[in-house]
């Protein structure tokens, strides 16, 4: 490997929690910034748009935009459009992502709609939250049972927050899965496509990308399984017994983003 040209950066758990930032985070992206390293951010947030994600980041005052931000939704939006052309989506989520499902016919989870004309053909399962009603993953679960396709946009089982670790859509997927006896089409992370996303996105080939994340299997070993360096770091949910227990090993572990700058130096990607 002759240097890192790109980084993606995971954001809840990477550069904040809570999205209050985490010591050095903000120090570090300038750094980045100032190295003139290509980076884009890739979060399987899915409480927040784009725009709404980038306002609190520049909020606390990282140097990002918009269009360093790669979510779920809208890589979801893009496997919608090619997958399931003008197909009628009924979404559970928490959060409003409507702005970046761009292309995408939603329709209501009324249960008058659940036999005729207006059932929905794909069920999206968003992040998980007060949505993930008995009612609502039970609407979603007979739809599903129907034959319309189930789509989550992430396999996450929990994310760190202020309070601690909370649960997350991986949780009740498995069990939606095992019920109706199919398996999800999953847009975010882990899925391949969604590194190859990001890596179009910013014009970069992955032996010479970087993934820096908190998810060990999700963020960094689905990264190295993509041709992309995978750097761990020691914060958000991270917690030695996961490590401890993951499928593989990381390429680099660090204690926090705020260490990531001095690794780049040692892979050869120079900074000020």
């Amino acid at each position: 490997m002759e240097g890192i040209g790109a980084v993606l950066i995971d954001i809840d758990g990477v550069l904040t929690v809570s999205w209050k930032p985490l010591p050095g985070t903000v120090a570090a992206m300038e750094r980045l910034r100032e190295a003139g390293i290509p980076l884009v951010l890739v979060t399987n947030t899915t409480s927040r748009t784009r725009a709404s994600i980038a306002g609190k980041l520049v909020g606390e005052g990282f140097p990002v935009s918009a269009d360093d931000i790669l979510t779920a939704p809208a890589v979801t939006a893009a496997h919608l459009r090619e997958h399931h052309p003008g197909a009628r989506c009924l979404l559970i989520g928490a959060g409003d992502v409507r702005d970046d499902l761009t292309g995408v016919t939603l329709v209501d989870g009324d249960e008058e709609d659940a036999v005729g004309g207006g059932a929905p053909d794909v069920v999206i399962l968003g992040g998980a939250g007060d949505a993930f009603s008995y009612a609502a993953l039970n609407r979603a679960f007979r739809h599903v049972l129907r034959g319309a396709r189930l789509v989550a946009m992430h396999r996450n089982m929990y994310w760190r927050t202020a309070a601690g670790l909370d649960l997350d859509t991986g949780a009740f997927l498995l069990g939606l899965e095992r019920a109706a006896r199919v398996e999800a089409e999953i847009t975010g992370k882990p899925a391949g496509s969604f590194f190859a996303t990001a890596l179009a996105h910013l014009g970069a080939t992955a032996p010479h990308a970087l993934m820096v994340g908190d998810d060990i299997e999700s963020d960094v070993l689905a990264a190295q399984r993509a041709g992309l360096t995978g750097v761990l770091v020691r914060t958000g949910k991270y917690l030695p017994e996961t490590h401890r227990a993951a499928g593989g090993i990381p390429d680099h572990v660090i204690d926090s983003f705020a260490d990531l700058p001095a690794l780049l130096e040692r892979l050869g990607t120079p900074e000020p």
